[in-house]
């Protein structure tokens, strides 16, 4: 399929953007893309693409942006129940940290999903992640933390890769089992600490290597925050699934900091999120280091913060910055990533081309898929977006409202919005 005459081709070529340079779309105007067997072959301007595949099928991208799909690096789309009764408490003044502490927060979401059968785990996440695809995101990264004990994580990456064989929406998965302290070790982190290392995290090396052949090992994760994993807990679970062969992910400075980004890039992690409270020495770390430092700025949205990821400072050290949507049940149910665009433009003082690379081939990078996604370039994966505007710009200026045409998966093309006229 050719798609042709976007009035802004937006590329991305070059590989991830580190800080100042963050926001080099590679613009192609009056641009086109030739795909074919699921991969681009070609891009270039509309006049000569139409000349050279003339025979080919078509799509006419007129008065469109032409970009590749969203790539959201960090979420925990799959869960059972929800948490509107919490949203009620904060919203009248209660604290997170004081919720969890009280046995809500993510211990009221373990409770649900351990109950949850996995077709029910399936059919609650499947509609989050149609509504991902149909805002754009063609690639996200998706956690399990809702179970904090082996049967129910389990589960839920055996849900997780029916849906990732299922798609559209391609999958990349992170073992979260130190989300919080187990409510049966309630008073015992060091004991969930060796619960984690000694058994849970060995038993996930076999059962990936029996249930999941061929695929690269999940990313491992860790909560390190008050009330949750300290630092040298943070450590020891990290440097046991390095030990395994995982990749490592960390969940770092939300509410305080603990010295988890600093953490992050000793151990060489792919990635270090959240990132609210990062201090300038661990900002500094994170400039000089391949760590992606990714923000999620739907989360102090969702529970009214007033503090989010010091981006600018982060550019200014030349760090990696990606954006993602943490969409999840406590703090931050969206599954747009345009919405968490907008929202970085407004609260951490980005521009939109600078939100639109850090969602694109930064957060591709952030799940080691940069080789493969987050760029228009011959080579890589039919990924990208038509865009029912013809400027880039209206992304992070607009909000609210789904800007995508079609997606194109793979090289198939999906219409993003119903036909209000004839409802298909």
């Amino acid at each position: 399929m050719l798609i042709h005459s976007a009035t802004q081709l937006l590329t991305l070529v070059g590989g991830p953007q580190r800080g100042h340079r963050l926001g080099n779309l590679g613009i192609i105007e009056d641009g086109a893309v030739m795909i074919r067997d699921e991969e681009i072959v070609a891009v270039g301007l509309s006049a000569e693409m139409r000349k050279t595949y003339d025979d080919e099928p078509s799509l006419d991208a007129s008065g469109c942006v032409v970009m590749p799909g969203f790539v959201d690096p960090h979420t925990h789309a799959i869960w059972a129940g929800d948490r509107a009764g919490e949203f009620e408490q904060k919203m009248a003044g209660a604290k997170y940290l004081d919720i969890l502490a009280n046995g809500g927060g993510i211990l009221s979401t373990v409770r649900a999903t351990r109950a949850a059968s996995i077709e029910a785990l399936l059919d609650e996440t499947r509609p989050r992640l149609r509504r991902m695809f149909a805002h754009g995101t063609t690639t996200a990264e998706v956690k399990t933390g809702y179970g904090l004990e082996m049967e129910t994580e389990l589960k839920m990456l055996e849900a997780l890769l029916r849906l990732r064989d299922e798609g559209p929406l391609e999958l990349a998965i992170t073992f979260l089992g130190a989300h919080a302290i187990a409510p049966e070790y309630a008073g015992d982190p060091e004991g969930y600490t060796e619960l984690v290392c000694k058994t849970m995290l060995p038993i996930l090396q076999q059962w990936w290597q029996e249930h999941a052949t061929g695929l690269p090992l999940p990313f491992v994760d860790v909560f390190c925050e008050r009330g949750a994993f300290d630092l040298e807990q943070s450590r020891r679970i990290l440097v046991r699934a390095h030990e395994l062969g995982f990749p490592l992910k960390i969940h770092a400075d939300e509410f305080e900091n603990l010295g988890g980004a600093s953490l992050a890039v000793a151990l060489e992690a792919v990635s270090a999120d959240h990132l609210v409270k990062t201090t300038a020495v661990d900002i500094e770390a994170l400039g000089r280091s391949e760590t992606v430092a990714v923000a999620l700025p739907c989360t102090p949205f969702g529970l009214g913060e007033k503090e989010y990821t010091p981006a600018r400072r982060l550019l200014e050290a030349d760090a990696i910055l990606a954006l993602a949507t943490d969409c999840n049940p406590g703090t931050a149910w969206n599954e747009s990533m345009q919405f968490a665009l907008a929202l970085a433009c407004r609260t951490m003082g980005l521009t939109p081309a600078q939100v639109i690379a850090a969602a694109t081939i930064n957060a591709a990078h952030a799940i080691r898929r940069a080789d493969r996604v987050g760029s228009l370039e011959p080579g890589k994966q039919a990924d990208l977006l038509v865009l029912s505007v013809p400027d880039y710009r209206h992304l992070g200026y607009r909000f609210g409202t789904n800007l995508v045409r079609h997606v194109v998966k793979r090289g198939r093309a999906y219409a993003a919005q119903p036909d209000l006229r004839t409802g298909a």
